[in-house]
């Protein structure tokens, strides 16, 4: 049965479905116009929050929802369900917008026992702020709840949480992820039906929140394959994945896999539950991951030393995320700090980031000592003054992108010392124009020089454009972004080009000095150009170490209808 969707003016609505499988209620807050999330990447399609009860012998609830449905939701399972029949309340990760209403069960129903991995209980006792009765489970252990729905649990730390785990129903085979096998789509629908719709935000969810943990990724799926078959993913964000379970389950395989192999790690060290550590570590991380360099992130709260020692020690570079001076664990992320120092090598490089917490440590004198140790600062050290804006994200992000390129330099020197490869100067004849790719989403902008442009359908009127993945606009030509395509004249080109082709610090703005318009869809347009496309992305398809997206125009003008388009001939086709 699905109960009708109760709306109301913000685009909030819930909706309640039983039987999903046997004994089984899903509950589902849709957050139709979120458009930004978690790290602050961009939303198409909004986002939801699920939630589920097991009604066996006994009852258990797994996860709740975001404070923002605290009404709707409460509503719900009180009418689905009196809070003092429920026995368990299973706790997959404490991350807000899944344990943001913890505190209000506990006091609907104070007798609940709340199950979760130790660091996920204790996360919870700084989120409740009150006693509660609770039960610490461990990869591999079951909460029998009677009429053979036997819960057994799957350890998936930096998932993207230290504190995440899967829950498996003997009985129903569904296997309760909460962010894993997630994405940010908002519909209607129940399940995944239609895979073409939904498969662009599951990847993309996947590059922002699941890649940075490639290798945890693999070892969670290795802990699986001691499960039986999973017929249902009963996942924590967007549609539940019943008719294409083991497609979507394989491509967290093989993507992981292919990220897993990278020739150099950077170990990323945080504090999940300090001041924005984990957005801003997870949008570092984006970064690095674009330059097909794996990441280790290590919580700095609950590694032990011997771990943090081996992550620097098989590491090409390190990135600290600037920890509490002060608190409950501040002698454990002390004694880490000092591991990390001991354990770096003076051929590392090395980048910090402040949390803005409440005390932080300073950066500076950590990072002489580095420096007096032989490192090399990766980047400019993050200070954040004040609540981190996306601009703030996207310097993250660029920040990261700038280590990864760092430590993987001398593969591109290889590549450019390859002159005299006869296909590579073979590959190098196939020319194209000279274009400038310029997007603007919310208060984030960005541009690319680009000559791989290709018209690709006349009706609707579309192109192709291939760019890399380490590139910063990578991150705003996602399936539905807009942006403006900038044609160079020849003969008149050379003055944009120097300055698209320098290489800008993170955060800083590549508009400076040039004098642009406003397209309708709100990206730059250079007024010194030939001709300009307005552009929105359609779909997007991997080739390597490039995206090719595919876009429709919706717009354009040409400003000297006699100029011809400059044209790009290259020696080598290894490198731009």
């Amino acid at each position: 049965m699905v109960t009708t969707p109760i709306k109301t003016e913000k685009r909030l609505t819930i909706q309640a479905v039983e039987d999903i499988a046997a004994d089984t209620t899903a509950i589902r807050s849709l957050d139709w116009d979120r458009d930004r999330f978690d790290i602050e990447f961009g939303l198409q399609n909004g986002t939801t929050y699920n939630s589920f009860i097991i009604r066996g012998e006994k009852v258990a609830l797994v996860d709740t929802s975001h404070e923002k449905f605290r009404k709707l939701y409460l509503d719900t399972l009180t009418g689905t369900i009196d809070p003092k029949e429920i026995d368990y309340l299973i706790i997959s990760h404490t991350e807000p917008d899944h344990s943001g209403l913890v505190k209000d069960i506990l006091e609907l129903a104070p007798q609940i026992t709340v199950v979760g991995t130790k660091v996920a209980l204790q996360f919870l006792d700084d989120l409740v702020h009150q006693p509660y009765q609770k039960k610490i489970v461990k990869n591999g252990d079951k909460l029998d709840l009677g009429k053979g729905h036997v819960i057994e649990f799957v350890n998936a730390p930096n998932l993207h949480w230290p504190d995440t785990m899967l829950s498996y129903d003997w009985c129903t085979q569904v296997l309760y992820t909460c962010d894993v096998f997630g994405m940010h789509y908002c519909s209607a629908s129940l399940y995944d039906e239609d895979l073409g719709k939904i498969e662009a935000d599951y990847r993309f969810y996947y590059e922002c929140l699941m890649a940075p943990n490639a290798r945890s990724v693999l070892s969670a799926l290795k802990r699986m394959q001691k499960l039986g078959e999973v017929k249902v993913v009963a996942n924590g964000h967007g549609p539940l994945l019943l008719h294409n379970t083991s497609e979507l389950i394989d491509r967290y395989r093989n993507w992981s896999e292919a990220k897993a192999k990278a020739e150099k790690t950077v170990a990323l060290f945080y504090v999940s539950d300090y001041g924005y550590s984990d957005r801003l570590s997870q949008a570092i991380a984006r970064g690095i991951t674009k330059t097909e360099v794996a990441v280790e992130m290590v919580d700095l709260k609950s590694a032990d030393p011997q771990e943090v020692q081996e992550a620097v020690g098989r590491s090409a570079g390190i990135v600290i995320g600037m920890p509490p001076l002060s608190g409950s664990h501040a002698k454990e992320i002390t004694a880490n700090i000092g591991t990390i120092l001991a354990a770096a090598k003076s051929k590392q490089v090395v980048g910090m980031f402040e949390s803005y917490g409440d005390d932080d440590e300073p950066v500076d004198p950590l990072l002489t000592k580095f420096r007096e140790a032989g490192l090399k600062q990766a980047f400019p050290a993050i200070k954040i003054r004040s609540t981190p804006t996306e601009s703030c994200y996207q310097k993250c992000e660029e920040s990261g992108t700038d280590i990864g390129q760092l430590v993987t330099r001398d593969r591109l020197v290889k590549q450019m010392k390859s002159l005299d490869s006869d296909l590579d100067k073979a590959i190098g004849r196939l020319s194209g124009g000279l274009y400038i790719v310029t997007a603007k989403k919310d208060e984030v902008k960005s541009a690319m020089l680009a000559s791989w442009i290709s018209q690709a359908s006349f009706e609707p009127p579309g192109f192709t454009v291939a760019v890399a993945k380490d590139r910063a606009i990578e991150s705003l030509m996602q399936v539905g972004d807009r942006f403006v395509l900038n044609v160079l004249e020849e003969g008149k080109y050379q003055k944009l080009m120097k300055h698209f082709l320098k290489r800008f610090k993170p955060g800083a703005d590549r508009f400076a000095g040039v004098n642009t318009q406003t397209a309708n869809n709100g990206s730059p347009i250079l007024t010194d150009s030939l001709a300009y496309l307005e552009c929105q992305v359609v779909s997007r398809m991997e080739c390597s170490d490039h995206w090719i997206v595919y876009s429709k125009v919706s717009d354009g003008r040409v400003s000297n209808p006699d100029g011809l388009t400059a044209v790009h001939h290259r020696k080598v086709g290894n490198h731009y």
